[in-house]
C-alpha cells in the first residue's frame, strides 16, 4: 500500500495530473488522495507507511486496579469462573463490576482458564428458588472414598438441601457403617430441623437388598416421620445437584488429602462455610445458598418416636426371627424391623402393601404368601407413595 500512494503522489507532483485524474486512475476517493498528499508534505515517505488503526482512547479498557482484583479472586478461588466472580465481587462491594464475556477475557488474557472438553449433555430442568422450598428435600450421599496421606481411608458423609442447595454436613468417617452416621444426621436435626424427605442412593448404609431394603439408619429417619426417596440404581443424574457439589469438593478441598481424619474434617469444615456463604450459585442466580436456606420448624424429638399407623389397618408385630404371622403361616419381613409394628394394606385385588410407619416399603402376593421382588415392586410402591396413608 505504501508503493501505491508513492505512485500516487509522484503522478500528481511529476505526471501534472489534477487529483480528480489521480484519484480515477488509482481508484480512491478525493479525500484519500488529499490525505495522502498532506501526509507526503508533512512527512515525506515515511509518512505514507501503513499506520495502527488501533483508536488512540479506549473507554471501555478496564482499569488496572480492577482487573488486578478480579485476578486476585481467581487466585483464591481457582475453581470459580467468570460468573461467580463477578457475583462475589458485586455482592462484598455493592458497586457494578465489568461484564463477565469481559472477566472472561481478562482470565483468559492472563492464562488462568483451562479449556474444557465439549461434552454432550442431556437436557435438564434445573430447580429455581421458588419451586422448591427448602427442608421439602434433602440429599445425601457418601463422595466416593480416598486414601489420606496417613495410610486410612476416608470415607465423607455429605448433606444437602435440594431447594437452596446449602451444605448441612460434611463430615469425614472412616466407613459408611449406620451407626457411624447416625449421630451427624442426629446433629443435623438438632441444628437445622427435620425434613420433610431425604433422597438418598441404594448403597450402605440407606438401603440394603433385602425385601424391605430398610437400614439401621433408615428405620430410623421413618420414626422421625421422613419420607425416604432412593434414586433408580445407576442414575446418579436423578441426585445431580448433589453429584455436582461433590466434583466441586473433590477439586477444592480433598487434593493432595490431608494426612489424618482430623485435619482433613478442618479442610471440610472451612470449605463448608465458604460454600454456603461465599461461593454463588449459578442455580440460585448467583446468590449464595445462606441467602435462601431457612431453618426447618419440625424439631428433631428427644426420643424417638413410636410407629404409628391409621385407624383400620392391620397392625403386626415383627418376631425375633424376623417373620410375622400370615393366614396361618409365617412370612420373612426383616430383621431390622425385629420387635418392631408393621402394617398391612389391601390395595389391589391380590396385592398387600407393607407400610413402615408411613412409608410402604414392600408389596405381599395374597395368592403366593410371599413378597414380590423388589425391581417387581417398585412401580406399585412409587404410585403409593405419591398417596402416602
Amino acid at each position: 500500500m505504501a508503493d501505491r500512494r508513492l505512485l500516487f503522489v509522484r503522478a500528481v507532483n511529476e505526471e501534472d495530473l489534477n487529483i480528480s485524474q489521480a484519484c480515477r486512475t488509482f481508484g480512491i476517493s478525493r479525500p484519500t488522495g488529499y490525505a495522502i498528499l498532506r501526509r507526503f508534505e508533512q512527512e515525506g515517505v515515511s509518512g505514507l507507511l501503513d499506520r495502527s488503526r488501533a483508536p488512540h482512547h479506549r473507554p471501555q479498557t478496564v482499569d488496572e486496579t480492577i482487573a488486578n482484583r478480579i485476578l486476585a479472586l481467581k487466585v483464591e478461588h481457582c475453581t470459580w469462573g467468570p460468573k461467580k466472580i463477578k457475583a462475589s465481587l458485586e455482592e462484598t462491594t455493592g458497586t457494578k463490576w465489568p461484564a463477565t464475556s469481559t472477566i472472561g477475557d481478562i482470565l483468559k488474557r492472563a492464562g488462568l482458564v483451562k479449556p474444557r472438553r465439549l461434552k454432550t449433555r442431556c437436557p435438564s430442568a434445573p430447580i429455581r428458588p421458588g419451586e422448591q422450598r427448602p427442608n421439602e428435600l434433602w440429599c445425601v450421599d457418601y463422595k466416593g472414598q480416598f486414601s489420606l496421606r496417613g495410610g486410612h481411608l476416608c470415607y465423607p458423609l455429605t448433606m444437602t438441601d435440594q431447594a437452596s442447595r446449602f451444605l448441612l454436613r460434611c463430615q469425614a468417617l472412616p466407613d459408611v457403617t449406620g451407626k457411624k452416621a447416625w449421630p451427624y444426621f442426629v446433629g443435623a436435626f438438632q441444628e437445622f430441623g427435620l425434613p420433610a424427605a431425604i433422597r438418598s442412593d441404594n448403597g450402605a448404609p440407606f438401603a440394603t437388598a433385602s425385601t424391605t431394603g430398610l437400614t439401621y439408619l433408615s428405620l430410623r429417619l421413618i420414626k422421625l416421620g421422613i419420607r425416604l426417596e432412593r434414586i433408580d440404581p445407576g442414575k446418579p443424574q436423578q441426585n445431580g445437584a448433589h453429584e455436582r457439589m461433590h466434583r466441586t469438593l473433590k477439586a477444592e478441598a480433598i487434593y493432595p488429602a490431608s494426612e489424618t481424619l482430623v485435619a482433613q474434617q478442618g479442610r471440610f469444615d472451612a470449605w463448608l462455610r465458604e460454600f454456603n456463604y461465599e461461593r454463588p450459585h449459578e442455580a440460585l442466580d448467583q446468590r449464595t445458598p445462606s441467602s435462601v436456606y431457612v431453618r426447618s420448624p419440625r424439631e428433631m424429638p428427644l426420643v424417638l418416636p413410636e410407629l404409628e399407623y391409621p385407624a383400620g389397618m392391620r397392625v403386626t408385630r415383627v418376631r425375633t426371627n424376623g417373620m410375622i404371622r400370615w393366614r396361618g403361616g409365617f412370612v420373612f419381613v426383616s430383621e431390622v424391623l425385629i420387635g418392631e409394628p408393621v402394617g398391612l394394606d389391601h390395595f389391589d385385588e391380590h396385592y398387600h402393601a407393607l407400610y413402615v410407619g408411613r412409608q410402604p416399603v414392600a408389596i405381599l402376593d395374597e395368592r403366593t404368601a410371599a413378597f414380590l421382588p423388589a425391581k417387581q415392586a417398585s412401580d406399585m410402591l412409587a404410585d403409593l407413595r405419591r398417596y402416602p396413608i
